[in-house]
């Protein structure tokens, strides 16, 4: 059964700005509170503060960028905050543009697919088996993490394009996707991961999907909603890559133009309750476990109390 879950916004500047969009997962049907990553605030230490104020529900990190903590590091985080919260946690990971491992690095992962395997190794060695010995050539790692009672942690990659879907579907629990059509799930992101998972002899990976789209309303200009939520995803190379395998061309040059082809092709969903909610069903339809929505143009345009509105009327409409 396909589960819906929302995705918080924004990038809070103060823990207490995630609360409300705590407080909705908790008193709806809404699967999974979910963040992207943050520069300012550590998502890890919002969700834990909406735990310690009463709001403990299930979380997800999609995705929390790899050259930013150690996968030690990150272990121990998902770990403690199953433990503060009480409920299930995926912890999301990917490497991040090559500009953005430089930037922190000095160089990019010679082999991205290759640092992602190390760093799902360290974690499931810590998180599973409660030690690791790991010496490789992105990651070492000789620890112990003890066993204690927690719910359990799921280990997310951020998939994209074909390799990192069947390398999702090797070593991950969960395959999050960002900005993807359902067509192009399907006929790719799917097939991948069951290629990997069969190749690895294990289970495929649940796939969550993220899913930008706005309700319509007269008075509401769809093109400027998908370009202040989307206009910084197209401009990056693997997203371009992405979005152009899926029958959609962006360029860097021209972000309405690239609103407008996200709309076109599906990448961004926009209409009325009514047509949303079959649009939505697609993607479960393509092999979608969770659908989180995602209304991050809204909010940046109207604000929090019309996203937090915006969220209900979508659950509303998809449980319908």
């Amino acid at each position: 059964m396909t589960t819906y879950s929302i995705l918080a916004p924004m990038a809070p500047y103060r823990p207490e700005q995630l609360l409300p969009y705590a407080a909705l997962t908790q008193w709806t049907d809404a699967h999974r509170l979910w963040q992207g990553q943050a520069l300012l605030n550590d998502p890890f230490q919002d969700f834990t503060h909406a735990a310690a104020c009463g709001f403990r529900v299930p979380t997800g990190t999609g995705v929390t960028l790899m050259p930013l903590r150690h996968p030690h590091q990150a272990a121990i985080q998902a770990h403690s905050l199953a433990v503060a919260s009480g409920h299930p946690v995926v912890a999301g990971y990917g490497p991040g543009a090559a500009s953005f491992q430089a930037s922190l690095l000095g160089t990019p992962y010679r082999s991205q697919l290759g640092a992602i395997r190390e760093y799902v190794a360290v974690m499931r060695g810590l998180l599973e088996n409660g030690e690791v010995d790991h010496v490789g050539e992105y990651f070492t790692c000789r620890a112990e993490l003890a066993a204690v009672p927690r719910p359990p942690v799921e280990i997310g990659l951020g998939v994209l394009r074909p390799r990192m879907a069947r390398l999702a579907g090797e070593i991950a629990d969960v395959a999050i996707t960002w900005l993807t059509p359902a067509g192009y799930v399907h006929d790719v992101v799917v097939p991948a991961l069951r290629a990997g998972a069969e190749a690895a002899g294990r289970p495929m990976p649940r796939v969550a999907v993220m899913v930008p789209l706005a309700l319509a309303a007269p008075d509401r200009n769809p093109v400027e909603l998908v370009t202040m939520s989307n206009t910084g995803h197209t401009m990056l190379p693997h997203y371009a890559d992405m979005l152009r395998r899926s029958g959609i061309e962006t360029s860097t040059q021209d972000p309405r133009g690239n609103a407008e082809a996200l709309l076109a092709g599906g990448a961004f969903l926009y209409g009325g309750p009514v047509e949303l909610a079959p649009r939505l069903r697609e993607y479960a339809d393509a092999g979608a476990d969770e659908i989180v929505l995602n209304v991050t143009g809204v909010h940046m345009k109207y604000g929090e109390r019309a996203s937090l509105t915006e969220l209900e009327a979508l659950l509303g409409a998809v449980a319908r």
